[in-house]
């Protein structure tokens, strides 16, 4: 792996408050990288920052605004991870969901494109392009996504590999999955199921499992990860490429309530609901990753989550804040209440 010094180089962060996007800003400044964070603050916080980042409220759809800020801060590089990232959720939001994560990636590109600055795009698509092939999943696998949010994580991968081709514009994508860990959103009831389990623990209600709790999923600590996605402006090999990023350990739901009971020092607590329509078994292979880069031994499963726990039990109360602009009103799980 090979690094160069990046001190004068300055780096655009969206959903730089949210939960990766504030970790990855974190590991930029260690690389001596001013930040620029920009953040609608529609699941993040301020209180999430890094010190002395340079803070932007608005938002990625805002293509104006989008393009005010690449001609005053002649970005070096854009790290962009905002998105509303709610696999299921987005079959019943379909306009919110182009709009926001797909649109507003092209913003981004535009900007990028015409500033003529621009030395790498780093973005954070998801796992959910693959849809519901056998895992473990690898990047030559065929990326046939099933919801509207992987569908649109498909397309701006493959606007990407188009803007590279027309306009040498050079890219990293990253496919995280199942990330947890400190300045994760608990108050999202629909995604992120350790910190849905911590929400309801921490407000004395039970746990709530989709079917069985069988599904399997590979949890990824932030920790594992953040440093990679700030590091691979450094990599020469990560030009133009796509990684899976996470875990290889994969564990139930089931097996993650237990976990977080302990992790939280409460009385275990759950109740099963009826199954929904989700992809079973979800994980990936990273064999192309370790090919590029030295990897630090993963944090234990266990450790993660009483890291976060911890965090978590200092927080004040976190009331569940359902999404208010629902477009389709049934069809969904009947504890989202999409028609209320």
């Amino acid at each position: 792996m090979t690094e160069t010094s990046n001190t004068l180089s300055t780096a655009l962060v969206t959903g730089g408050c949210g939960f990766i996007g504030s970790h990855v800003a974190l590991y930029l400044q260690k690389q001596n990288i001013r930040v620029v964070v920009l953040d609608d603050l529609s699941g993040g916080t301020i209180a999430n920052l890094p010190k002395n980042v340079t803070f932007i409220e608005g938002s990625i759809t805002d293509a104006a605004l989008i393009d005010q800020l690449f001609e005053d801060y002649k970005f070096d590089h854009v790290f962009h991870l905002a998105s509303y990232a709610a696999e299921n959720l987005s079959h019943y939001i379909r306009r919110f969901n182009y709009e926001t994560n797909l649109i507003g990636s092209i913003n981004l590109i535009n900007s990028s494109i015409r500033s003529g600055n621009v030395k790498r795009f780093v973005f954070t698509s998801s796992i959910a392009v693959y849809g519901s092939i056998s895992p473990p999943m690898d990047e030559n696998h065929p990326a046939i996504p099933e919801d509207p949010y992987g569908i649109a994580k498909l397309a701006i991968e493959q606007d990407l590999v188009a803007a590279n081709s027309l306009f040498g514009l050079e890219y990293t994508i990253f496919r995280p999955h199942n990330v947890y860990g400190i300045n994760q959103n608990l108050r999202d009831p629909y995604r992120n199921v350790i910190g849905i389990f911590m929400r309801q623990l921490l407000n004395n209600e039970p746990m709530t499992i989709f079917g069985d709790g069988l599904q399997t999923r590979a949890f990824t600590y932030i920790d594992d990860i953040a440093p990679i996605i700030a590091e691979s402006i450094n990599v020469p090999d990560t030009v133009n490429q796509v990684f899976n990023i996470g875990s290889e350990t994969f564990s139930t739901v089931k097996e993650i309530s237990t976990l977080v009971s302990s992790a939280l020092d409460r009385p275990y607590d759950a109740i099963h609901l009826k199954e929904r329509t989700e992809t079973t078994h979800a994980y990936c292979s990273h064999d192309k990753l370790k090919q590029v880069f030295d990897l630090d031994k993963p944090t234990p499963l266990e450790t993660g989550i009483k890291k976060m726990g911890d965090w978590a039990k200092q927080l004040p109360f976190q009331s569940p804040t359902p999404f208010t602009n629902i477009e389709i009103k049934f069809g969904g799980p009947e504890s989202w209440n999409l028609d209320s």
